[in-house]
């Protein structure tokens, strides 16, 4: 069924591909815009655009009211600016769906396979995340519809944060890095398979909660030498201790560093999305994509 959507983050790489992927399926979207470039972007994405940014919280307001469902992809600068912004295009959507976007680090260490079962030990850069998404769920005491969607690590597309933090400095400095042994597992999700989730989440019972991740959980050390053959510098790679990672990295190092095995048989199962890109390491290798 075509709805209108309201999209916050849609001039970044997830918004676009999401912004995409929604009105490939018929929908109509209407995406905010904090600048001229940002309308651009989001325009040529497909999106009509609502000029703004996360403290509007009066535009945010009636922009959630005029849709159907709202999907939050904006990142915040902190748990309080997160939190106003989500209230308000709660408050405006009212039983429309309102899907929350979190992210797979607030889970720490796994200790194997783990689903949205597993408890909460997040690394200090992701702790602020929790107040939020209480209070989001909460509102589906209130007769709201509020989703939440926890991505994995993401690659593809633009693949930020790995090349930001990883791919680009190795480049430079002729050897990928990874922190410690690189034995630690990271829960990677793919643009595309990210961006079919969200579509999916419009769907979903109120309430819930879903991990966005692709199922296979390569090695940081393994991702690290991928990254090495496909920059040219022969698969070499470095260790970093642990030291070494926050002082080039800051407190992102920590998450990085998480050891995460992480499943989406729960999206699977009650949303019919299945991910598409299932070899990460030859995608990393090649840029190959699968017939989609």
């Amino acid at each position: 069924m075509a709805m209108k959507i309201f999209l916050t983050g849609g001039s970044g790489y997830i918004g676009r591909a999401t912004i995409g992927e929604l009105v490939r399926l018929g929908h109509t979207v209407e995406a905010l815009a904090r600048s001229e470039r940002a309308e651009r972007t989001v325009v040529a994405a497909g999106a009509t655009a609502v000029r703004g940014g996360l403290v509007d919280l009066q535009v945010l307001n009636h922009a959630a009211a005029r849709a159907e469902a709202v999907i939050h992809l904006a990142q915040a600068t902190s748990g309080q600016e997160d939190l106003a912004a989500a209230t308000a295009m709660q408050d405006g959507v009212g039983g429309g769906t309102y899907v929350h976007t979190g992210g797979s680090w607030v889970y720490g260490d796994t200790d194997g396979v783990q689903d949205e079962s597993a408890p909460w030990n997040p690394p200090a850069i992701v702790a602020w995340r929790k107040a939020v998404e209480d209070a989001v769920l909460a509102r589906a005491a209130d007769g709201g519809r509020p989703v939440i969607v926890q991505p994995g690590l993401l690659y593809g597309g633009d693949n930020r944060l790995i090349d930001i933090f990883f791919v680009q400095p190795g480049k430079q400095s002729g050897a990928i890095p990874y922190i410690g042994d690189g034995g630690n597992h990271w829960a990677l999700i793919h643009l595309d398979d990210l961006a079919r989730l969200y579509a999916a989440a419009l769907s979903a019972p109120a309430g819930s909660v879903y991990l966005g991740v692709g199922g296979v959980n390569p090695t940081a050390k393994e991702v690290a030498e991928a990254c090495a053959h496909a920059a040219g510098l022969d698969g070499k790679t470095v260790s970093l201790s642990p030291e070494q990672a926050r002082e080039r990295m800051g407190p992102i190092a920590d998450a990085f560093a998480l050891d995460q095995q992480l499943t989406s048989a729960k999206a699977q199962r009650e949303l019919g999305w299945t991910p598409v890109h299932t070899d990460p390491l030859r995608e990393f290798v090649t840029g190959e994509r699968p017939n989609s």
